[in-house]
């Protein structure tokens, strides 16, 4: 009987229980760990996956990508799709930590609260992200490739500017970093900010007494889902929810709900690597693509439904 075999390639001692149960839940039948593996170990590996079966049968076949550090889940994504000899391929899926799907989530649902509350999207809007761990680069990169200007805002003396920007770059974006590790820093910020991404650790709440200073904030997005909030106002569910501030209200875009397009986004994404026409390459400018689709088929049937 043929089994849908997803190999799960991390450089860490372990992989992640969540990206498994998923994988399993989204039709995998077997899912194997492969565990400290290095980008030069990828070709090799990849290699050994795709000459064990026919070529069509690439849908049978995953390579998921993990860990905690994008940098090297970018050199192993690139690694594993220059593996690839046509016509044997196999599906790969690369998510370290989840930050690809949780930042595609994110910007996906900015430009729906854009939309449907403020009829505009990204374009030539002033973006600050405020964290600077892989959540708030990736999503960083995709709302510059949507046109915005975005700043990547450094909460913390050890924050690697040096590292973020190059990564920045690797996604040919131009991205400014700010200081805001002070009040008075973050409060200057946010004169000229229309939305702000808070992709900060948790527990710990970023931006209060600071948005007084926000005379153009529209959009607040938040993933913080251990109290206190990271932007004051934003509620845990919240999805567009109006917020009365100092110079009049923002929609507000909750942990939660940016958690819940994130699982249908990889969820998703999973079975695409089982169900697409040709072997599916995933990195996280196709998560964000493919959270668009799920909200616009959201809103279509919506549509119908009224």
């Amino acid at each position: 009987m043929t089994q849908r075999i997803l190999y799960f390639l991390t450089p860490g001692d372990n992989i992640s229980p969540f990206d498994v149960t998923i994988a399993a839940d989204a039709g995998f039948d077997l899912v194997v760990p492969l565990t400290l593996i290095d980008p030069k170990s990828v070709t090799g590996i990849v290699q050994d996956a795709i000459f064990c079966r026919p070529p069509k049968r690439f849908n049978d076949t995953g390579i998921f990508i993990g860990g905690r550090d994008v940098h090297l889940a970018t050199d192993m994504f690139q690694s594993a799709k220059k593996a690839m000899v046509d016509p044997f391929e196999v599906g790969v899926f690369a998510d370290p930590n989840g930050a690809y799907t949780t930042s595609g989530s994110i910007v996906a649902l900015i430009e729906q609260v854009l939309r449907e509350h403020y009829y505009k999207n990204l374009h030539g809007l002033n973006v600050a992200v405020f964290g600077t761990g892989p959540v708030g680069i990736c999503a960083a990169i995709l709302a510059a490739k949507q046109g915005a200007n975005v700043k990547l805002c450094q909460l913390l003396a050890d924050d690697d500017q040096q590292s973020a920007l190059r990564f920045c770059q690797r996604y040919q974006t131009d991205i400014e970093w700010v200081s805001t590790q002070t009040n008075k820093e973050k409060t200057a910020e946010l004169a000229d900010s229309d939305v702000i991404i808070c992709a900060a650790r948790a527990g710990v709440r970023i931006l209060e007494g600071h948005l007084n200073n926000a005379s153009k904030l529209l959009v607040v997005a938040d993933t913080n889902a251990v109290p206190p909030c990271g932007v004051m106002g934003v509620g845990l569910h919240d999805l567009g929810a109006r917020v009365e501030f100092a110079h009049g209200c923002f929609r507000s875009i909750g942990p939660l709900a940016i958690g819940n397009l994130k699982y249908k986004t990889q969820f998703g994404l999973f079975e695409d690597i089982q169900k697409s026409t040709k072997a599916a390459l995933i990195d996280f400018p196709d998560a964000f693509s493919f959270a668009l689709s799920l909200l616009e088929k959201q809103s279509i049937k919506l549509s119908k439904v009224s």
